[in-house]
């Protein structure tokens, strides 16, 4: 979809893994195959394995082709939840949301440097606290890392039964809700489907490269960055596994937006 083609609202007030055998993807385990916690935030990390996967779709929009095959050479975690706003407001200092009243509701209204900003501040205290693995750091996920933990091993449009995993127009009641009240994926990640689409660090490409690619991540440049998973007031088709998103940047941002933080071997971009 490109630039929120139904609008994300700009202004905001108001480890293993058990998947079909038809649908199963190649993967090698993380070494250090753990979930990893910072225990004062609440915050929990899941391992994501090394592996290939089919990025895209052949029956989606137009950006999501050529079908494009990925290899993601390290393993990483990712976080089991969208970032709260508890979370955010115990780095940060502060809650942009737009729909408040419990800390355990994703945080939105966060634009992508923001993001940015909250992954720096916590790279920075639990590297600070001896805490990260050495070369690795807090930051979004690639558009490929985020496709490919969220299929978790399937090939379908979703990652099991959209009702079941996602807040979506259909039953959100047009507010987000407390992360992980949804079934995780096989992979136990939360809500990526739904609740709130999610920034992703790469720059957005108009279409995918196409053959083979080694950790894939987007254009060079560009107008606007990536944000995927769908969100509480959009249908079903955003919330598709590969389905696409432009949106503006520095400072776009809305009730619908928000993130997921990684944690991978550090790059600079």
């Amino acid at each position: 979809m490109k630039l929120l083609r139904h609008i994300i609202t700009v202004v905001c007030i108001a480890a293993s893994f058990v998947a079909n055998a038809g649908e199963q993807l190649t993967a090698n385990p993380l070494r250090a195959a753990e979930p990893r916690t910072v225990s004062d935030l609440g915050l929990t990390l899941m391992p994501i394995p090394a592996g290939s996967f089919d990025m895209g779709s052949l029956d989606g929009d137009g950006d999501e082709r050529p079908v494009t095959r990925v290899t993601i050479s390290a393993g990483f975690w990712m976080g089991k939840t969208e970032v709260t706003q508890g979370q955010w407001r115990a780095i940060m200092g502060n809650n942009p949301s737009a729909f408040k009243g419990d800390d355990q509701r994703p945080v939105e209204c966060v634009s992508y440097d923001d993001a940015l900003a909250f992954c720096r501040k916590l790279t920075e205290r639990e590297r600070a606290a001896g805490r990260l693995p050495d070369g690795y750091a807090y930051a979004l996920p690639t558009e490929a890392q985020w496709e490919y933990a969220c299929r978790a091993g399937t090939t379908g449009q979703y990652a099991g039964d959209l009702d079941t995993m996602a807040w979506y127009r259909a039953n959100s009641g047009s507010q987000t809700h407390p992360v992980a009240q949804k079934q995780a994926n096989a992979w136990g990640l939360h809500d990526m489907h739904g609740n709130v689409w999610e920034w992703c660090a790469d720059w957005y490409a108009d279409t995918l490269p196409g053959g083979s690619v080694r950790d894939y991540t987007g254009a060079s440049s560009g107008s606007g960055r990536t944000s995927r998973g769908g969100g509480l007031s959009f249908g079903a088709d955003a919330c598709r596994s590969a389905n696409r998103n432009r949106s503006g940047v520095p400072n776009v941002y809305g009730g619908s937006l928000g993130f997921r933080l990684a944690l991978a071997p550090e790059v600079s971009r």
